[in-house]
């Protein structure tokens, strides 16, 4: 979603003294991963690096760099019993105090993330040189001169979509989520589970038949009034992953019936019982799609052992189980060869 660049926009053109705290390197165990970050100013912090002790000294810390006189420095910290934590690692956190105007970098960076193009940010973590690396281009200032070696790690970095703090350089990847769920129903099931969703780093479409069913929706959320909604299948990517509750079951037949023939999907998922599951797979048959195509489909939807029935109870045990077929999807093309692409089917 990268709303934090929003946010950093936002207050640096107001003038807003801040500092971006961001976690460079971890080893061990530690509360949140690199790239983690959260923005400090003289009334409020934006965003978490994982609490306890280690997110309350690095606060400390990020205030009394509010000046914006000094240079990025990287601190380490033991994550031991002197820092009060017991998670054992170490962690590397990068401080960037900005204390005037809006920086080049960040708003060549906005424009790319407008244009939904991935970029690298390149820090320097003892100097001012900052850039931004795409594909195809540098962005930087007149006074600064990267390296070439600098802007190649930049790109490698890109595809590995990993951050990494090499040689007094950071190099953190801004990408587009590749988490993409598409909803079908705006009910109360619906917007409960539309509502959990949002707040994960994703891009969901909001599907519904009816007229003016919407409310205002989360920056992440495309609603879309739908005169046939099973049409909105073909515009998810592969990959993706599918909830389907609509307020009425033969469109939600059409809909998983659509999903499924796609042969793509990550988790298709039905709101419903196990009876409507058997006569919705007695149809399936009788319409020719094969049982492994139908096996992909998965109702009752929610993680096991959640039973409630409340919308809040089923969007969380939904969201849980699509969090996980993300993740193992996931890992199942991290653990293939370069050349090899899983056909699902």
């Amino acid at each position: 979603m990268n709303e934090w660049i929003e946010e950093l926009c936002d207050l640096t053109a107001a003038g807003e003294p801040l500092v971006l705290v961001t976690v460079a390197a971890v080893r061990g165990s530690a509360p949140r991963e690199a790239g983690a970050r959260m923005i400090v100013t003289a009334g409020e912090t934006i965003g978490t690096i994982g609490g306890g002790q280690l997110e309350h000294q690095c606060t400390r810390i990020a205030v009394g760099l509010l000046s914006g006189e000094e240079s990025p420095s990287l601190r380490k910290f033991p994550l031991g019993a002197s820092m009060g934590q017991c998670c054992g690692g170490v962690v590397d956190v990068l401080f960037e105090p900005i204390a005037t105007g809006l920086p080049e970098w960040l708003r060549d960076l906005r424009a790319l993330n407008g244009q939904h193009q991935a970029a690298a940010i390149v820090t320097e973590t003892g100097s001012s040189l900052k850039f931004v690396v795409t594909a195809d281009n540098v962005f930087t200032t007149a006074d600064q001169s990267p390296s070439t070696s600098s802007i190649a790690r930049a790109r490698e970095v890109l595809d590995e979509r990993t951050p990494q703090l090499v040689d007094g350089l950071f190099f953190e990847p801004v990408l587009g989520s590749d988490l993409n769920i598409a909803v079908f129903g705006a009910g109360h099931v619906g917007t409960a589970v539309v509502n959990a969703l949002s707040g994960l780093d994703c891009n969901i479409r909001w599907i519904d038949s009816r007229r003016d069913i919407f409310r205002a929706s989360p920056r992440n959320v495309r609603t879309i009034e739908a005169a046939e909604p099973a049409l909105e299948v073909a515009a998810m990517p592969a990959g993706s992953c599918f909830l389907v509750m609509t307020h009425s079951h033969p469109l939600d037949f059409e809909i998983c019936d659509r999903i499924l023939r796609r042969g793509d999907a990550v988790y298709c998922g039905l709101i419903g019982s196990l009876s409507k599951r058997r006569r919705f797979e007695k149809r399936f048959r009788q319409q020719g799609l094969s049982q492994q195509a139908i096996s992909q489909l998965v109702c009752p939807i929610g993680v096991a052992g959640i039973s409630g029935k409340k919308p809040a109870v089923i969007a969380i045990a939904a969201a849980a189980e699509i969090l996980r077929a993300h993740e193992q999807a996931q890992a199942e093309m991290l653990s293939l060869p370069e050349n090899v692409h899983p056909i699902r089917s």
